[in-house]
């Protein structure tokens, strides 16, 4: 009993750090998302103070339609061979009807970013959205291809010179 209570507490003790690590990893891209947007927007303090609770109420609830999105995507992709006509005809239909709540929900907050700022914030708004994953992915990239050359080690292709 008491070596299932150790074994608990050291699989516990791995746990934490990881989830301080990615807590705090998390911290870091809000931080940096806030100041990408509010530099990008060029925010006011007062602004930023209407902005931010409902930019990340439209954030959460977007997160939460493609992430059901994708959950039948992949529900789809693992059991197609298996699915009747039906099946399929329903998860097209749900599909579709995701995508549709995604518009609504872009439309809805379009209007709300409206009454906060200025027509050229919005369009700016967009603009920065989609910068804001291109550097995103080009820093995974780069992040990628350093973890990648140092794997390979000194040399040309990580073979040593004789």
């Amino acid at each position: 009993m008491k070596k299932g209570i150790f074994v608990l507490i050291i699989l516990a003790g791995f746990s934490v750090p990881e989830a301080v690590a990615q807590n705090q990893g998390r911290e870091k891209l809000d931080a940096y998302r806030i100041a990408f947007f509010t530099r990008r927007l060029n925010l006011t303090p007062k602004e930023a103070e209407k902005f931010w609770p409902v930019y990340n109420e439209f954030q959460n609830k977007k997160n939460s339609v493609q992430l059901e999105r994708m959950q039948l995507n992949r529900n789809v992709n693992q059991n197609e061979l298996n699915m009747s006509e039906k099946d399929m005809s329903e998860a097209g239909d749900k599909l579709i009807s995701l995508q549709m709540q995604e518009a609504d929900l872009a439309m809805e907050y379009h209007k709300k970013f409206k009454e906060i700022l200025s027509p050229a914030k919005v369009i700016r708004l967009y603009q920065a959205e989609n910068q804001y994953r291109l550097q995103l992915l080009n820093e995974l990239k780069q992040n990628q291809n350093q973890r990648n050359n140092m794997q390979k080690g000194p040399g040309m292709g990580g073979i040593q010179p004789l």
